[in-house]
């Protein structure tokens, strides 16, 4: 079957592609569905009960007080 061209035919064309040019065909698809996913998929998250991490600290903690010096570990 010879190309078809998509703009006179879409269905012929998405038919054509698949069969002729599978790895290109799909590439495509599954592309496409990214920027889908990316609209989709976190409010569907956060309904089944993912929330929000916990922000990681980027610091140490500080402790209060004066430095208790270890004892009994001299050689």
């Amino acid at each position: 079957m010879a190309p078809v061209s998509f703009w006179s035919a879409p269905g012929s064309y998405i038919h054509w592609a698949a069969r002729a040019k599978p790895a290109i065909f799909w590439s495509i698809v599954v592309g496409s569905m990214g920027p889908v996913f990316l609209v989709v998929v976190p409010p569907i998250r956060e309904r089944l009960g993912d929330k929000k991490r916990p922000q990681i600290p980027l610091t140490y903690p500080i402790p209060r007080g004066p430095r208790q010096i270890p004892s009994g570990y001299d050689d």
